[in-house]
């Protein structure tokens, strides 16, 4: 089991992404959530088997309609997710 923390640049808000992120992941084997960023960018977080994170993020970055909205991502291993179900949308505060 793999967890990470994905940020998004580019023009990612106010185009969907979160909502296409959310159907997308119900292809997939994972768990997490995706919100806004105050500066513009998209946090996501995912969690599941190796095989399932990659092609999770290869679709999301390669061959989705988001592929043309993405600048720049960036992702790094965190700790392991407690309590978590399913694939949500956080909302900001």
């Amino acid at each position: 089991m793999a967890t990470k923390l994905i940020i998004f640049e580019g023009r990612v808000q106010g185009v969907g992404f979160l909502y296409t992120i959310r159907q997308l992941a119900l292809g997939f084997d994972v768990i997490g959530w995706a919100k806004n960023l105050p500066n513009g960018d998209i946090e996501l977080v995912i969690e599941g088997e190796g095989i399932e994170l990659r092609e999770f993020i290869e679709e999301i970055t390669e061959e989705s309609t988001l592929s043309h909205h993405i600048k720049n991502f960036t992702s790094e291993d965190i700790p392991q997710l407690e309590g978590i179900i399913g694939f949500s949308i956080m909302k900001n505060n």
